[in-house]
Order: structure tokens, then C-alpha cells, then sequence
């Protein structure tokens, strides 16, 4: 029986080598840049500035941009964020800052057209900060914030 799942397994692999080489498959999407110069950045106003040309963005309410994350986090490490996105047209791409770290651009989604803008993730947070959600639309870039309180050692004290 382990002769044949080798033999399966290496025709599999060559079938898969022969497409990849034969330009069959070729990885798109693992190829695409990222805003590496955004992800250095030391403030939200120049991260915003190094992913959308401008630091401007029109406050909204939650009618328009919905944070979901706790209002208090145990474990500043992975802090769970869902940024839904509703009434603004042809969102291009929803932004995730966390304020007081010390690269506070923490994610950066490029939405293709048609895409519902919902994004969701974990964020690591050193300390106790607005989480500012930025989406851009129509050369527009639109912000709402919530502050996330981070426990001491998880002990909720």
C-alpha cells in the first residue's frame, strides 16, 4: 500500500512540475507587490500619505464604517479586528491602523471590484489605542476609529 501512495504522489508531483514549467500555472497573486514603504511608516499620517498620496479622510460614523473588536483585549498580541463597510461605493481598499505602535499600519487590503468590503483579521497592539479604519473610495479616503483597551499580562487589571 506505501508503494502505491508513493507512485500517486509522484505522478501528482510531476503532472505539477510539467504544468508549472509548461507556463500552465503561473502564481498571480503571490507575485503582487505590497506597500512596503506604507508598513514603515512611524505615524498614521504618513502611512496613510505613502498608501493613498494624502493624509486626509473624512470622518464617518458607524452607519458608514463598523469596527468590530473588543472593547478590551486580554492579549495585546492577537487582537481580533473586522472592518465592515457600507453606503460608500467602490471601495478599493480598507486600511487597519493600530495608533500607539510603533509602525501603527498594521493591514492593508486591495479589494477588487465588485468585492464585498468586509475584511476581517488579528492585529498585534503593544498598548492600549485607537484602531483607525481607513477606507478609500473614489480618490476618497474615509476614517473611523475605536479605542482597544490592552490588559497588563492578561489578567484584565
Amino acid at each position: 500500500m506505501q508503494r502505491r501512495n508513493f507512485l500517486k504522489g509522484s505522478i501528482a508531483t510531476s503532472a505539477l512540475l510539467v504544468a508549472a514549467s509548461a507556463g500552465v500555472l503561473v502564481p498571480k497573486t503571490v507575485l503582487a507587490a505590497w506597500p512596503k514603504d506604507a508598513f514603515a511608516q512611524k505615524s498614521i499620517a504618513d502611512g496613510m500619505s505613502k498608501l493613498y498620496g494624502s493624509s486626509a479622510a473624512s470622518d464617518v460614523g458607524e452607519d458608514k464604517i463598523k469596527i468590530k473588536a473588543p472593547d478590551i483585549a486580554e492579549n495585546g498580541a492577537v487582537v481580533p479586528v473586522t472592518v465592515t463597510v457600507k453606503g460608500i461605493d467602490k471601495v478599493e481598499n480598507i486600511s487597519i491602523f493600530a495608533g500607539n505602535n510603533a509602525t501603527p499600519l498594521a493591514a492593508s487590503f486591495q479589494l477588487s471590484e465588485g468585492t464585498l468590503p468586509v475584511v476581517a483579521t488579528r492585529i498585534k497592539m503593544g498598548k492600549t489605542a485607537n484602531i483607525v479604519a481607513i477606507a478609500h473610495a473614489n480618490g476618497k479616503s474615509y476614517r473611523a476609529k475605536k479605542e482597544v483597551k490592552i490588559t497588563i499580562g492578561g489578567c484584565g487589571g
